[in-house]
């Protein structure tokens, strides 16, 4: 990787830490956060009671957010040193691909198609990988009332799927963190050594364990 990292996009499946991690990240590099507001989605909640029914509206709900959001950032990166965002644009397919019948997949293609070349790629991915129970704990643990109708089937599922996505990603460097044994808030240690791993150059796909 040349010059500074100016664009991280942090990923892993719902509840891994990925917006503590940004907000620590934005301490101790500089720069401005870029964190979705989960809560605003209208669908959300009847979407982890009825997949079927409303994943077509929670979807676009979410697409069109990340893509508003991400578009006034970049749009402005003249006035930021650096942008920590705690979503990856392109991730949106594995939620689609995921939850979406044939039909609505073939309307959301045609709709991401003419977004997904305006948002640029970020300079460095950050992927928290953990095994669906490390996942749940922690999804119970922070206890936000609209995860509590998440089933252990469906996060077993998403992070098939997420791991499915991140094993073939090769658009931007790729640091895949496991994440099963960590605390980054708590462990100043582990914290430092995901700053260093950052900040050391990568070329294709890097791993960090702990």
């Amino acid at each position: 990787m040349r010059g500074r990292i100016r664009f991280i996009a942090l990923e892993g499946v719902i509840g891994i830490g990925k917006t503590s991690l940004a907000r620590l990240l934005v301490k101790k590099l500089g720069g401005t956060p870029v964190l979705e507001v989960v809560e605003e989605n209208p669908f959300l909640v009847k979407f982890y009671e009825d997949r079927k029914s409303y994943a077509f509206q929670t979807q676009i709900f979410f697409l069109l957010s990340r893509y508003k959001q991400l578009k006034h950032f970049l749009q402005m990166d003249l006035f930021y040193e650096r942008l920590i965002s705690d979503y990856l644009f392109e991730k949106d397919k594995i939620f689609a691909y995921l939850n979406l019948s044939d039909n609505e997949l073939m309307l959301y293609e045609h709709i991401i198609q003419l977004m997904v070349k305006e948002i640029p790629k970020p300079d460095l991915v950050v992927y928290l990988q953990a095994n669906p129970d490390t996942i749940m704990a922690r999804i119970k643990e922070r206890d936000r009332p609209y995860e509590r109708g998440i089933s252990k089937e469906y996060i077993e599922d998403l992070n098939e799927a997420y791991n499915r996505f991140f094993f073939h990603y090769d658009d931007s460097p790729l640091l895949i963190v496991n994440a099963n044994e960590i605390d980054f808030i708590k462990n100043e240690l582990q914290f430092s050594e995901i700053v260093k791993a950052i900040k050391c150059p990568i070329k294709g796909t890097r791993y960090l364990n702990f």
